[in-house]
């Protein structure tokens, strides 16, 4: 990293003393309640970056005591059967979240079937009930990444009041709840996709830019305004001369990193606090069904490492 370079975000750490956190927690309420959080990960088909992501949610699971009650379904299978799968799950006392883990095969409608998992198990936040409850600030299950991305900024002690933040992507997933979640905290906000025009003029104006795009490298260091805050959601799988494969960012980091005041790495920065938090949902869920309703974290304040 170049001298005077950027403060690094670090997701990893955080997840970490999160993951702790959880972890107490679940010891002293399994003694209370006489059982574990449950989660179920439903993965439907091959494909090989779900199996991946799955298996990091089943070992994260592991290390804080989370019960797995997942399974992995035929790439043939009916969205009948599918729901009633969920249906099952719903009903299930000992599963306290629901996770379908996307993409689904083609023949697969996502929306009915994230529309089936019950609210109070639906740990991505994808439900409509839920995301009702986020546009009204009330509480509810926030979606994992957004509600990542916050945790680090909290962390950091990054106080966005009063702050312009660009949010780059439109998803339902990340995108939109991220912008809502900026706005509850008092930023003013502006979403950037792939329709908007001059997107660097607009990109330039944050103070801070979050990019969840899926486009490598997309964002490079003259986009960005310096000592901007650059929190980079993008995962991009490139391959490489010698077969294998490397993960980059939205963001070029390695010229970003000459202009911003933080920034996250790829891979290390807002990828396991997405795990993190389908874990700190999950046991919120727990937690919700047993009429406890203190906050599980406390704030932990994070040295930047340069």
């Amino acid at each position: 990293m170049v001298a005077n370079s950027a403060a690094c975000l670090d997701g990893k750490s955080l997840a970490q003393s999160i993951e702790r956190q959880l972890a107490d927690h679940v010891r002293t309420f399994q003694a209370q309640w006489g059982r574990s959080p449950g989660l179920a990960v439903l993965r439907v088909g091959d494909d090989p970056a779900s199996a991946v992501y799955v298996r990091a949610k089943e070992q994260a699971c592991g290390r804080i005591g989370i019960q797995s009650f997942g399974a992995h379904l035929p790439a043939t299978i009916t969205e009948a059967d599918l729901l009633a799968r969920i249906t099952e799950l719903n009903q299930d006392e000992r599963v306290d979240g629901i996770l379908l883990q996307l993409p689904l095969p083609p023949h697969l409608d996502p929306r009915p079937l994230l529309y089936a998992i019950h609210p109070d198990k639906d740990v991505d936040g994808l439900h409509p009930e839920n995301l009702g409850r986020l546009v009204r600030d009330e509480p509810g299950l926030r979606s994992c990444t957004p509600a990542g991305v916050m945790q680090l900024l909290a962390a950091y002690g990054i106080d966005v009041a009063g702050r312009s933040a660009v949010v780059v992507g439109r998803s339902i997933l990340v995108g939109k709840p991220l912008a809502l979640m900026l706005l509850t905290a008092n930023a003013t906000v502006t979403i950037a996709h792939s329709r908007t025009r001059d997107l660097a003029s607009v990109t330039r104006s944050a103070e801070i830019l979050v990019t969840a795009m899926g486009q490598p490298r997309r964002i490079t260091a003259d986009m960005i305004r310096p000592g901007a805050v650059v929190i980079d959601v993008g995962i991009n799988r490139i391959q490489r001369p010698d077969g294998k494969s490397s993960l980059w960012g939205d963001v070029d980091y390695e010229a970003a990193c000459a202009v911003a005041s933080y920034i996250t790495p790829v891979p290390g920065g807002v990828g396991p606090m997405t795990v993190a938090m389908l874990l700190h949902n999950t046991v919120w869920s727990y937690c919700r069904r047993h009429n406890w309703h203190k906050p599980l974290l406390s704030l932990t304040a994070m040295p930047p490492a340069r």
